[in-house]
């Protein structure tokens, strides 16, 4: 058995990213650590927060009954402040993550891949998946750790090409209009060709706990949003498949196991 470190720019990107790989993982009896770079300190505000709450506790609660729904054995924090998407403010505050100094940060992440003895690390494509300047961290700052650790990292991201049958799909079926090959924030793409991507994790007898883990993040996932009112069977077909690439083999995108 191994290691899986599962690591994430914000709170419910574990889950939407790779809670179905999380949960198979535990369930074939590895061993998954949770390291979130941030607080997701500038997401959607609920209007519900106790005296004294503050957003960063109400994420990190949410994270935490996330993590026991997905079987997560250690969650970390590295201790970074949401940057907010590409252009805000926040960007430029002390604390943000994508201020923060590569190699410190790394170095952060590295010693929780030692202590752990990991034997695996997911950080997000060169973009982030759609350009959120955490998440382009995440890329960066896990190759580092990778690197320093001497750990093995493939990368989670989202396979392009099924995206647009899905969107297609979609506007077939009237709803709203999707195009993924349209500027994300970055001015790119979102995710990633499949003649790029290496492996095609198939987590469908999981993915009513990844739709559980997701359900989690009550502050930003709310009863009527995108997540929550799709069918049971037409979330399992969306998001039972979760998508990596191995910088050391590439493409294209075949059926494939973290732990092969």
């Amino acid at each position: 058995m191994g290691t899986l470190v599962c690591f994430h720019a914000h709170p419910d990107d574990e889950s939407i990213a790779t809670g179905g790989t999380i949960a198979r993982a535990v369930a074939e009896g590895h061993r998954v650590v949770l390291v979130m770079a941030t607080g997701g300190e500038y997401g959607e505000t609920p209007a519900d927060l106790a005296a004294g709450e503050t957003l960063r506790d109400r994420r990190r609660a949410e994270t935490e009954r996330s993590a026991a729904v997905l079987g997560v054995h250690r969650v970390a924090w590295l201790g970074y402040h949401d940057s907010g998407m590409t252009g805000w403010e926040q960007n430029s505050l002390p604390d943000s993550f994508i201020g923060a100094d590569v190699e410190e940060a790394a170095t952060r992440l590295a010693e929780i891949l030692r202590t752990e003895h990991a034997d695996v690390l997911t950080a997000y494509d060169w973009h982030g998946n759609y350009g959120h300047p955490d998440h382009i961290q995440v890329h960066r700052v896990g190759m580092r750790a990778a690197e320093m650790a001497g750990v093995r990292v493939v990368q989670a991201t989202m396979n392009r090409d099924a995206m647009r049958v899905m969107a297609q799909q979609a506007k077939e079926a009237g709803a709203d209009e999707f195009d993924p090959d349209g500027p994300a924030d970055d001015g790119n793409p979102m995710g990633t060709p499949a003649a790029d991507i290496t492996y095609a994790v198939d987590v469908t007898p999981w993915v009513l706990q990844k739709r559980e883990s997701i359900r989690c993040h009550a502050s930003q996932i709310t009863d009527s949003g995108f997540f929550s009112q799709m069918p049971d069977d037409v979330f399992a077909f969306a998001f039972g498949t979760e998508y990596f690439i191995d910088p050391a083999q590439g493409g294209p995108v075949r059926p494939g196991w973290l732990f092969e």
